[in-house]
């Protein structure tokens, strides 16, 4: 089961790119460096109720909503990433993915 940290840091790292920011973005909205918000955003490193502030508002956001782990299933985060990285792909690309899909659950 999760930590706290972790599940905080996924929430993080999903808010944030559904606000498509990257981690360079919001850590220089919250004046941090690149590899602590990682840290964050991996459940590594916990941060400072100032800090959770500044993420909260440049994620424009409540600091509740960061704390609300109802939607935060993993299962949400894949499929956002999928989704963003749909978004880029061509018509034969997109063919070739769900020919991917569809042999994985044949084998499965």
């Amino acid at each position: 089961m999760p930590t706290l940290k972790e599940k905080l840091g996924l929430r993080i790292k999903y808010l944030r790119k559904k606000s498509g920011l990257s981690q360079e973005d919001l850590a220089e909205l919250i004046n941090m460096d690149k590899p602590n918000l990682s840290n964050i955003e991996r459940g590594k490193r916990f941060m400072t109720a100032e800090t959770l502030e500044k993420i909260a508002k440049a994620l424009n956001t409540t600091e509740r909503e960061l704390f609300d782990f109802s939607e935060s299933t993993p299962q949400k985060y894949f499929r956002a990433d999928i989704e963003k990285f749909l978004d880029d792909f061509e018509e034969k690309d997109l063919k070739f993915f769900l020919d991917i899909i569809n042999c994985y659950i044949k084998i499965k």
